[in-house]
């Protein structure tokens, strides 16, 4: 749906989008497919003929969207359109996020765009650890990955409390924000660094979920926790070689410093399971590894679950929403060796 409707759309200007829907299917999913099909991020320039009309046709431009239903009668209920719309909107804003060049959407940048999201909504709070503060607490994951940038590393921690929370079990959603990743001291090549600023595709996420869910006062508590840091260059970075310990305790021999994302998180994870006493269910998204597109390609999300039951909804919910996955294989006792070390707890590779 993405793809027809970004083909048969101009750049510009205001345009109509209707959909036919054969099956009882939901709004939300084909909301966020459409959003696909208009960024919002360009810095491309105009010429100084073209520039007034254009800068006119952005101000302006109106994307209609209505929905039909088998018998050819246009869907008007109210909740389904409003589920639509939120899904429309947050993902919108994960795109402007994931477009945006690192140069602008810095660590600090990142952690502002979240404050503003939601300094209006009195059903979500804030709180941020940043920098020497992550080290003195015990964060050692985010802090190593991110002590070497110019703008401080940080966790996020955002907690959303609905008016009329329903008897529903809490969600934790953990994502990682590498706004940049350069590899670290264990550089990429220069193929291979073009497109890093994607790096923090998972947090965008899970950012633009815990927002809709929010605008459609979803009657379950959920936590959102957003490991935001740069893997830069400097004096200050991590090497490989380096022992670190992590907020769970455990320590990690740094055998790649570019395979931090596992160690961001990590201390993420390891936060939830110590203070959210009520919360039994830990979604983390990441764009962790090319090894991923390997196993289950482009369009299929890798899902690595620790129970059969919720590798079958993660599943499920992806053929839901469009958003497709397929199970990774999850056997720790027989893979753990791999990650053996002769001075810490553990490797990461």
């Amino acid at each position: 749906m993405s793809d027809l409707v970004k083909a048969n759309t101009p750049d510009k200007g205001s345009v109509h989008v209707i959909i036919c829907l054969e099956d009882e299917f939901l709004l939300g999913p084909c909301g966020s497919a459409i959003a696909r099909s208009f960024p919002l991020f360009n810095m491309k320039t105009a010429s100084k003929k073209d520039e007034k009309s254009e800068q006119d046709d952005d101000e302006d431009r109106v994307v209609h969207v209505t929905f039909i239903d088998k018998k050819g009668s246009v869907i008007k209920s109210e909740s389904e359109i409003q589920a639509a719309h939120a899904a429309a909107e947050a993902t919108r804003l994960a795109c402007r996020l994931v477009d945006t060049h690192p140069e602008e959407l810095t660590a600090t940048a990142y952690a502002e765009e979240c404050k503003t999201l939601f300094e209006d909504d009195k059903t979500v709070t804030v709180e941020e650890i940043v920098g020497t503060e992550l080290e003195e607490r015990g964060y050692g994951g985010i802090f190593n990955v991110g002590k070497g940038a110019t703008e401080p590393p940080r966790l996020m921690i955002l907690t959303y409390s609905p008016p009329d929370e329903a008897d529903n079990e809490p969600i934790t959603l953990i994502g990682k924000g590498i706004v940049y990743d350069t590899g670290g001291l264990a550089i990429k090549s220069r193929t291979g660094m073009c497109g890093m600023k994607h790096d923090m595709g998972g947090s965008a996420g899970v950012l633009g979920g815990f927002k809709a869910a929010v605008e459609l006062r979803t009657p379950r508590k959920i936590r959102l926790l957003m490991c935001i840091a740069e893997n830069a260059i400097g004096p200050l970075s991590v090497r490989n070689d380096d022992i670190i310990r992590l907020y769970s305790g455990k320590t990690v021999e740094i055998n790649n410093s570019d395979a931090e994302g596992r160690l961001v998180l990590s201390d993420a994870v390891a936060h939830a399971t110590k203070h959210f006493d009520d919360c039994k269910l830990v979604v983390d998204m990441a764009t962790l590894t090319g090894a991923q597109l390997v196993s289950t390609g482009k369009l299929h999300a890798g899902i690595l679950a620790n129970t059969e039951e919720l590798e079958q909804r993660a599943v499920k919910a992806g053929l839901a929403s469009g958003d497709l996955c397929y199970p990774l294989l999850y056997a720790p006792d027989l893979l753990k060796k791999e990650f053996n070390s002769k001075v810490a707890d553990m490797k990461n590779r």
